[in-house]
């Protein structure tokens, strides 16, 4: 007999009641039908989340695989998953699985080709070794703030005497001294020119990816100033808009910096405009050590809080017009406004990676009400998901695409299941306890929604998030946002500045308790063990079932949650990584950084470990290292290498190499000339690790000697 499971005629309820009692026969129920049944139910309720999820991670596939594939193995790949979809549309219902399978599959595939199709129309010129020092001359799009100086991004119109065809798109340089130059500006600078740097190590952070697709072809530094320039805006309209739209950022960064007082003025402008070049980075490091680095850029918080203050205002105020709200839906109006607002919002704060997917995830809101449609569902949030990965597919590899899509998936399953709760139980939906409850509910889902990817991505959690986003979000959705809100009102009627003068008071009020729980939580945030591909995937897998599956089915999270929990406590190797900075890092299971200073080179270190404090310094005496049965020295000359009190097993030494040493040698020399090695700790020695490759993908070219 055909199941009725899969082909749909069978509503949810009497499936329940179906399987129920073929199981408890237990004739032609058997686990056959029970597979059927899962699948079938799957279909039905998490059909579209499904292939959302197949589609980030055919994209994720794409960016990770370790070759090039070709745009015609895609498409062949994309014609057999649809010639099976087809064969077996109307097979029977014993082939549900493969149904099933293949649907997946598509979705996969899909995702890989979407990666293929943004390599293929990005393709920017590169700079494929260090050039200069060399003339480069073009307009500033960007000034953000960076460790060493501030760092402007060029819209290039040329570089020395370089072909056109030669010439990067775009170029990021580091301005160490005070620019005499804005934003807008036709600028020229001697410029020492690199190639935007590879990951040294397999978890680090791919910056030349990001670069690749954000059409950046090279990096480097400013020798003296950037001078003004006499050539005209560029000829290309779109080029001349983004510029004139760029000046006007930062005109408004500028004025809101300037009215919302010294204290806040940095960071109320990077909430208007994006530009942070004015956060100062005392700021910004207490922001990120109390677990509210999430406000500094522009984000889903920001884009919601603005839209649905703007959404809630106009709703409520155009309900009072009664010959309007009789005739048409003013909520749908309400709608309107906030999509207008939000694409406003989008324009002037830049446009990044994070604040296109905010907009998207909030125009699928907007656009649920406009179509009669629950604007917070499973399929709401699996559209916006498919929507940025197809914009752009390079983010789902990102943390920011990661936290964002787990915090609000966590948080649209949660209320909804919160909300059903209340209407069985007739609880009210408002008073002093429900928002607090809400607002302790919201902080403690988010935060652990995001924790496995804050741990995996960056190493470190903050010990006091969760209190400091307690008690900070409060302030900023109640508080600075209606403000920054009468700042615009107050701003039409020429009282700007006291809007401002409000709106920076409260800022100041975030910042100081992102200084209490800073101050609380130092030297406790690198102490986490390391979380790795398998055991994150499985975490999430686990997380993501318990969150969005009903029922009994729900506890099927528990058994990827036990695996990944049991592998993350398994021990795992200590890491050593000599980089082309000069620095030797030692990485402990335990989460445990130290840092030796061995050597000055001209190359970085792991950004992954940029922030952390070197902890001794042997460019003058040997430091010893002792690490799972391994004594290592680090010496800095030849005659210190191999002598007493131990002979060690292993030497990193700096210059010269000496003739006679029992240890294993390791030269200065072949680490600047492998651009970094790195060994893990195990079995009583160090086991090289495997270089990154290059020259196999697009925006991995190997560098030219």
């Amino acid at each position: 007999m055909r199941s009725g499971l899969l082909s749909g005629r069978i509503s949810g309820t009497g499936s329940h009641q179906h399987f129920g009692d073929g199981l408890g026969k237990g004739d032609r129920q058997s686990l056959l039908q029970f597979a059927r049944y899962g699948i079938g139910f799957a279909q039905r309720r998490y059909g579209t989340l499904i292939s959302a999820f197949g589609f980030s991670t055919g994209a994720a596939s794409y960016f990770l695989l370790p070759f090039e594939p070709t745009s015609e193995t895609i498409l062949l790949g994309l014609a057999i998953c649809l010639a099976g979809t087809i064969l077996l549309r109307r097979s029977s219902a014993e082939a549900g699985f493969s149904r099933f399978a293949l649907a997946v599959l598509t979705a996969w595939v899909l995702g890989v080709l979407a990666g293929k199709y943004a390599t293929v129309r990005v393709s920017p010129s590169q700079i494929s070794a260090e050039t200069g020092p060399v003339l480069v001359e073009g307009w500033v799009e960007s000034i953000s703030s960076g460790r060493n100086g501030l760092r402007l991004r060029l819209l290039v119109h040329s570089v020395g005497d370089r072909a056109r065809s030669g010439v990067p798109d775009h170029v990021r340089v580091t301005h160490r001294l005070s620019p005499v130059i804005d934003v807008g500006r036709f600028v020229r600078c001697w410029v020492v020119l690199r190639p935007p740097p590879a990951p040294l190590i397999a978890s680090d952070y791919a910056f030349d990816r990001e670069a690749f697709y954000r059409r950046t072809g090279a990096v480097g530094f400013v020798l003296g100033r950037c001078r003004p320039g006499t050539l005209g805006a560029p000829r290309d309209l779109i080029k001349k808009a983004r510029l004139r739209l760029a000046e006007l950022r930062r005109a408004l960064a500028r004025h809101v910096r300037q009215g919302a007082g010294e204290r806040a003025g940095g960071f109320a402008a990077a909430l208007a405009s994006g530009d942070r070049s004015f956060l100062a980075s005392s700021d910004q490091e207490v922001l990120r050590a109390s677990g509210l680095a999430h406000l500094m850029a522009i984000s889903g918080l920001h884009m919601g809080l603005v839209g649905g203050l703007v959404f809630l205002v106009s709703w409520r105020g155009l309900a009072l017009l009664e010959p309007l709200a009789l005739r048409v839906s003013v909520r749908k109006l309400a709608a309107c406004v906030a999509i207008i607002t939000c694409s406003l919002y989008l324009m002037l704060s830049g446009a990044s990676v994070s604040t296109q997917r905010a907009f998207v995830m909030a125009m699928v809101v907007f656009g649920a009400i406009l179509v009669d449609r629950a604007p917070f569902s499973v399929q709401s949030f699996s559209l916006a998901m498919m929507i940025v990965v197809l914009l752009a597919p390079w983010s789902v590899l990102s943390p920011g695409f990661q936290m964002s899509f787990a915090a609000t998936g966590a948080l649209v399953a949660t209320f909804h299941a919160w909300g059903d709760r209340r209407k069985r139980l007739s609880l009210p939906l408002s008073g002093p306890v429900f928002w607090v409850k809400s607002l302790v509910l919201t902080s403690l889902v988010s935060g652990l929604a995001t924790l496995p990817f804050a741990i995996y991505h960056f190493g470190r959690i903050a010990a006091f998030g969760f209190p400091a986003n307690l008690l900070a979000m409060p302030i900023v959705s109640l508080i600075c946002t209606p403000l920054a809100g009468l700042a615009v009102v107050l701003s039409w009627l020429g009282m700007g500045e006291v809007g401002l003068t409000l709106f920076g008071w409260s800022l100041g009020l975030v910042l100081r308790i992102a200084e209490v729980f800073a101050a609380l939580g130092e030297g406790s945030r690198d102490l986490i063990r390391p979380i790795y591909g398998v055991i994150s995937l499985s975490g999430i897998l686990g997380l993501g079932l318990l969150i969005l599956v009903k029922g009994r089915w729900r506890l099927t999270g528990v058994a990827p949650l036990v695996l990944a929990a049991g592998l993350w406590t398994i021990p795992s190797a200590d890491l050593l990584h000599w980089a082309p900075s000069g620095d030797v890092f030692l990485v402990r299971t335990s989460g445990q950084i130290l840092r030796y200073r061995l050597a000055k080179g001209e190359g970085l270190s792991p950004l992954r470990y940029r922030d952390v404090i070197a902890s001794h310094d042997c460019r003058i005496e040997t430091c010893e290292i002792e690490a799972g049965g391994v004594h290592i020295r680090l010496a800095p000359k030849g005659d210190m290498a191999c002598g007493a009190p131990q002979t060690p097993d292993w030497v990193f030494i700096r210059d010269p190499v000496p003739s006679h040493c029992d240890a294993f040698i390791v030269p200065w020399a072949d680490v600047q000339a492998s651009r970094g090695q790195s060994w893990y700790i195990r079995r009583n020695t160090l086991q090289p690790v495997k270089a990154i490759s290059c020259g196999r993908r697009p925006w991995r070219p190997c560098p030219v000697p």
